[in-house]
């Protein structure tokens, strides 16, 4: 079925119903309806792709440690440095998103680290391998771009859900390269004849391929926005060409950006790590065999098929009736309880134990990521990149933290090492409490008297550039973000000082 809404001069069909922004009101998963859930399915896959290009190398490491002679320092030297750049990438990547349009900065990133895959197949020493971990792990910025295009093509009622499925099952490839990088390794070595220091070096070249195909699929077939890519809303004047300055400017100055960063970085930071050792952990700890320790890790990846979506549907469904304090006070004791197990995944001794309480763990943590993806599309509609990437980079920058102080070297052992990270989760947690939206509230306050949606987007525009109409995209962001009142406050009355468009059903 199609759906015809009016723009300001064009009349635009949608496969899906619209908001006056034209994004869809409604999440349709099994569709591949253009321009909406083409974006989804693209970006979902595109960074499925990364992050298998990313953590291929953690399964097969017990082979390569021994091929390239990798001490215990260089195996966690390596495995920081593969979340280590992606941390100045994801804040590049959330501007660009804003400037140039998350199409082209995506494609253009995936492109650009895939020669690093190609090169992990010639690495011959612990420095070469490091460089391609390190240079393979910008790819893992595709995460902001992810986000900036769900909630560029979706309305504030869904967008929690197309964060959390597109992020979920992007991050899926974290799980699932611990099955791939092990199956394609044992038919090279052992079906095609290859040794085994050869055959771990021809299986990067499956990661290597599937992103650099997912790159050209972007370019050629995803659309910036709803109504088109950027540089044909900006020729057309349908979208104000920002500058760098204000963007930036508006994202840094918002404090709600630096506590979401915080957060992030130990639920997603947490998660990256757990895929950094978790294989190897098993494998050492419990003596079970390469393969067995890579299902295991696996099925911590692979809860990402409903946990994160499972996170992001959730504060969709608590916003309906509570708002924007429903979707904090979920991400809040959703992360506690993820940093509680993550506590208890380090005391327990046991086999059968520890992969029960890290199955139970994965649910929460990746949980949380999907909450909290439900939250920053509402911080800022001007700098909605860079908060994203400020979010994104935070992730990366808690994981190259965690595994610094506490999985590099021999200070602490890996268990200890995991007890106090779900103590290091729990505190960092805690800032959510400082949260607040004036025209909605926070955890334990209401909204400011008086406070609309207007007033807190359209603070972000001089008089100047609302004079020439600068700001019209970010009224419409307001009008459509009514939702986060909640049922009690959906009724209150709409300021009559602002020119605010219909919603168009």
């Amino acid at each position: 079925m199609e759906v015809t809404q009016n723009s300001d001069n064009n009349d635009r069909k949608f496969a899906l119903p619209v908001d006056s922004e034209h994004k869809a009101t409604v999440f349709r998963l099994f569709s591949v309806a253009t321009p909406h859930m083409r974006a989804f399915h693209l970006s979902w896959i595109s960074f499925f792709a990364c992050f298998v290009s990313t953590f291929a190398a953690p399964p097969l490491l017990p082979i390569i440690r021994d091929n390239l002679n990798l001490t215990a320092t260089d195996i966690g030297n390596a495995g920081i440095a593969a979340v280590s750049g992606a941390v100045f990438a994801r804040v590049a990547m959330g501007t660009a998103c804003d400037l140039f349009g998350p199409r082209l900065a995506s494609s253009s990133l995936i492109l650009l680290t895939a020669p690093a895959v190609f090169l992990s197949a010639i690495a011959n020493s612990p420095a070469a391998f490091l460089m391609v971990r390190f240079f393979t792990g910008f790819s893992l910025a595709t995460f902001v771009s992810t986000q900036f295009w769900m909630s560029s093509m979706f309305s504030p009622g869904v967008v929690g859900t197309a964060n959390g499925l597109s992020g979920g099952w992007g991050n899926l490839g974290g799980g699932a390269t611990q099955l791939i990088m092990p199956l394609v390794y044992s038919l090279i070595h052992s079906h095609i004849g290859s040794t085994k220091f050869t055959a771990w070096r021809i299986a990067f070249f499956i990661p290597a391929i599937f992103q650099t195909l997912s790159a050209f699929a972007i370019f050629f077939l995803g659309q910036d926005m709803p109504d088109g890519n950027y540089v044909r809303l900006e020729n057309s004047g349908e979208k104000h060409k920002d500058s760098f300055s204000q963007v930036f400017y508006h994202a840094i100055t918002n404090y709600r950006g630096w506590i979401l960063a915080l957060t992030y970085g130990y639920c997603f930071g947490v998660e990256l790590t757990i895929d950094n050792i978790i294989a190897q952990y098993f494998y050492d700890r419990f003596n079970v065999n390469l393969h067995t320790a890579g299902i295991i890790a696996a099925s911590f990846g692979l809860a990402n098929l409903f946990s994160r979506p499972g996170g992001g549907i959730l504060s969709d469904v608590v916003a309906k009736r509570f708002g924007m304090r429903g979707r904090l006070w979920t991400l809040w004791v959703v992360q506690m309880i993820g940093g509680l197990l993550c506590l208890l995944l380090g005391k327990v001794g046991s086999l059968s134990a520890s992969i029960a309480v890290m199955l139970v763990f994965s649910v929460f943590v990746q949980a949380a990521c999907g909450l909290t993806f439900g939250v920053v599309p509402f911080v800022s509609r001007r700098s909605l990149g860079v908060i994203s990437g400020m979010t994104g980079g935070g992730g990366n920058v808690g994981a190259v933290l965690t595994q610094v102080i506490f999985f590099r070297g021999s200070r602490y052992s890996t268990e200890e090492g995991m007890t106090l990270m779900g103590v290091m989760m729990m505190c960092c947690t805690l800032p959510i409490l400082f949260i607040y939206f004036p025209q909605w509230g926070g955890l334990f306050c209401g909204p400011k008297k008086g406070s609309t949606e207007q007033d807190y987007y359209l603070s972000e525009w001089t008089k100047a550039e609302k004079e020439q109409g600068f700001h019209k995209m970010s009224l419409k962001f307001a009008d459509n973000s009514r939702t986060e009142r909640g049922k009690k406050g959906s009724s209150a009355p709409i300021p009559s000082n602002y020119e605010t468009p219909p919603t168009i059903v």
